[in-house]
């Protein structure tokens, strides 16, 4: 049986074709097709069945191109031999709306790689240096005027479900939730209140005044009713596709939708709808990075006396110094973060940042530790207590339930995994 059977993950590649003349101008290390999603986890079990197994043939090739830009979509399946038709055999047509003629299909590419342009409204971008480029680090990049050849453009745009064309566009570019995260199902398209925030590769021809655009990635939005006339903005699912990925475009997006919602006076908060281990990490390092910052947040935090340098730092921060060394710096008085923390200080800060309950207390824990002396006692005791109140407080339903040994048992060892956790996160600020 098993020389029949076809691992879905390993059968699965992917491409996200460029015209002929955008391939020659790549450079030599960028490819961007027959490629895998990045991690394991069932990426067609929504298609093709949930124990990421294919039963029926030998030899099996899914073969799943997607023009760069417009996501048209070409499917085409090859086996070398296949078991006669049974219940037993899988049925490898899908749902999708895909080219078959191979033909047909690198004709749309050709036609779209000019005419398609990211629907919607800019609202972030950035620059990156070209792989073709001279070797200029980033500081050189942002310099450099968005027409030269040692500059790639990135493009963010938001967009609504019912704006002229996106649900069409959407119902190719959903299949990305479907290979890249683990349980994602497609959403209800029937309701219009769902936004998107789109990233673009805008890729420059020799002719200045032309670009063509080719999909990163994308996150979709929800809002919910705020009292009292407000909405609160989720953030649903968020998605970079594998030749982009580990390159920091992650953060871009996130960056982006969050100053769009701080620019958004009917936004009162963004939460994220059970987010990943990976995602989460990101989130915790942006978050932590504007918040370091934020000059005015620091100094009420830590005392007007704190230094802000390197991204608005304070304390021994970083990987070259842990929590507890100061690296010479100092205060002028206690700030509001304490500890103990002002609750109402930090209330005030979460409301104005419109940052989510649970994540602004976790960043303002992180950044206590960030700066606390390990070896001053009342400071150090009061800061376990803080944390263990917030972690009670969120786990009361258990908590409550066990006996007050076990509870202050459970509660510390919590909080030394908490704190270990928090050491991690911050080491990746950079």
């Amino acid at each position: 049986m098993a020389d029949w059977t076809s691992d879905s993950n390993e059968a699965l590649t992917l491409s996200l074709v460029r015209c002929k003349e955008d391939k020659e101008s790549l450079g030599s290390d960028e490819s961007y097709e027959n490629f895998h999603p990045h991690s394991r986890i069932r990426y067609i079990s929504c298609i093709y069945g949930e124990d990421e197994k294919i039963y029926g043939y030998r030899d099996l090739v899914i073969d799943l191109r997607l023009a760069s830009g417009s996501l048209a979509q070409y499917l085409n399946v090859k086996y070398s031999e296949k078991l006669p038709s049974s219940s037993t055999v899988d049925d490898l047509n899908t749902a999708l709306d895909h080219y078959k003629d191979e033909n047909a299909f690198l004709k749309r590419v050709e036609s779209d790689a000019t005419s398609f342009k990211p629907l919607g409204n800019l609202i972030h971008s950035y620059k990156r240096a070209s792989p073709k480029g001279k070797g200029k680090g980033s500081a050189v990049v942002n310099q450099l005027p968005a027409d030269s050849e040692d500059v790639i453009e990135f493009e963010v745009y938001h967009v609504i479900m019912n704006a002229p064309g996106f649900r069409e566009y959407h119902r190719r570019m959903q299949i990305f939730i479907l290979l890249y995260i683990e349980g994602g199902s497609y959403i209800d398209e029937e309701e219009d209140t769902w936004e998107f925030v789109t990233l673009y590769e805008k890729r420059k021809r020799s002719n200045p005044d032309l670009a063509t655009y080719h999909f990163v990635g994308y996150s979709s939005l929800y809002p919910f009713y705020c009292f009292p006339e407000k909405v609160r903005l989720r953030l649903s699912q968020f998605v970079i596709v594998s030749p982009y990925q580990r390159q920091a475009h992650g953060s871009e997006l996130y960056k982006a939708i969050y100053r769009f919602v701080l620019n958004r006076s009917d936004i009162a908060e963004l939460t994220v709808e059970d987010p990943a281990e990976a995602f989460e990490d990101l989130r915790d390092k942006n978050d932590l990075e504007m918040l370091l910052a934020h000059e005015q947040f620091m100094q009420e935090a830590f005392g007007s006396g704190a230094v802000s340098h390197g991204g608005g730092r304070v304390g021994g921060i970083g990987k070259a110094g842990r929590s507890g060394r100061g690296c010479g710096v100092t205060t002028g008085g206690k700030g509001k973060l304490g500890p103990p923390a002002d609750k109402a200080w930090v209330e005030k800060w979460r409301k104005d940042l419109k940052i989510a309950g649970r994540q602004f207390y976790r960043l303002v824990e992180m950044l206590i530790l960030l700066r606390l002396d390990p070896m001053d006692i009342r400071a150090s005791r009061a800061y376990r207590l803080q944390v263990k109140e917030r972690i009670y407080r969120f786990n009361f339903e258990v908590l409550a339930q066990l006996e007050k040994e076990e509870r202050h048992d459970k509660l510390e060892e919590t909080f030394s995994n908490v704190k270990e956790d928090y050491q991690r996160i911050l080491a990746l600020v950079s």
